[in-house]
């Protein structure tokens, strides 16, 4: 069951290791829009992303039987960084599927932290591999986004944000597979329920809304993005009813706007997030999501593991 205790619980088993991510004020987005626009720096969290909240409480919730096989899991990249960060504390290897299509930088450095690493095909085509590795070496899934103990120590981070902005009336979060939003509409719910949530996804991977309107998950084939740490095929099936709970809104957004916001957080906001950490500030720049008149607004930034090469491509 997942309600504030869990999150609260979460928060303080991982607090001895992942400090709170600051909210650096975004002037020229507060400016134009005539409110104050906070960033959320989750690209500052160990491992880049806010993937190591729900790894590490994952990782000190598992039992000796679940870590004794080793872990497997499938991920665009920061679900793997997170994870193998994590798991090192309790000795268990750790096997990532990634697409082929993943980021360079993320899968060297997921290999740096010691993960196998196994490129294979698209998003779906990794997720079959994984299920067979599961089957023949009794692997352990860490499921990226749809488990309770991983949508926790996700949802630490609308904790945080809830108690360092008490004049915000609105939060923009990117969904991939759902686990982010999910943990943070539970803590906006459950202690400010006027706080308008908003989810914003790639166009070509809009799974979560693909998801509200077929009235469930179903698989997308294929999914077309940039911002590949939210090319999720297939929402699950607890994020699916968690976000249908607690979030208001989704918003898409096309690539051409995922590029200019890329610009602007590198130039205007001096932070070089991923391009799935920028779909936030694109809703804003252009001007796609409904926000109460009043109140300071709160964009997540939810990572920032980009290779010099790839930054290049946004510039």
């Amino acid at each position: 069951m997942m309600d504030l205790a869990s999150l609260q619980r979460a928060q303080a088993r991982i607090a001895d290791t992942l400090s709170p991510t600051a909210l650096v004020l975004d002037h020229p987005l507060s400016e134009r829009l005539g409110r104050r626009v906070w960033l959320k720096g989750e690209l500052f969290q160990r491992t880049g992303s806010f993937k190591a909240r729900g790894a590490l409480n994952w990782v000190r919730t598992a039992s000796p039987q679940e870590l004794e096989g080793g872990l497997g899991a499938v991920s665009a990249g920061n679900h793997a960084l997170g994870l193998a960060w994590a798991a090192r504390e309790a000795n268990a290897p750790v096997t990532i599927v990634m697409p082929e299509n993943a980021s360079p930088f993320k899968v060297e450095a997921a290999r740096k932290l010691d993960a196998e690493v196994i490129l294979h095909g698209d998003i779906n085509d990794a997720w079959a591999h994984m299920h067979r590795l599961v089957e023949e070496r009794g692997l352990t899934l860490v499921h990226p986004y749809d488990d309770e103990r991983i949508i926790a120590g996700q949802g630490t981070v609308g904790l945080e944000i809830l108690e360092q902005a008490p004049e915000a009336t609105a939060i923009l979060c990117p969904i991939g597979g759902g686990g982010l939003i999910s943990g943070i509409g539970v803590a906006v719910t459950e202690l400010r329920p006027a706080l308008s949530l908003a989810g914003v996804e790639p166009a070509g991977t809009a799974s979560m809304s693909h998801a509200w309107a077929s009235g469930g998950p179903e698989r997308l084939d294929p999914v077309d993005t940039c911002a590949k740490s939210l090319a999720a095929a297939i929402v699950g099936e607890c994020t699916y009813s968690l976000s249908r709970a607690h979030v208001d809104a989704l918003v898409d957004i096309e690539e051409a706007a995922i590029h200019r916001a890329m610009r602007h957080l590198l130039y205007a906001s001096k932070l070089a997030a991923e391009p799935g950490a920028a779909v936030g500030v694109a809703a804003l720049l252009e001007d796609v999501v409904e926000l109460p008149p009043q109140g300071d607004v709160v964009v997540v930034i939810t990572g920032g593991n980009i290779g010099r090469e790839e930054l290049m491509d946004f510039l």
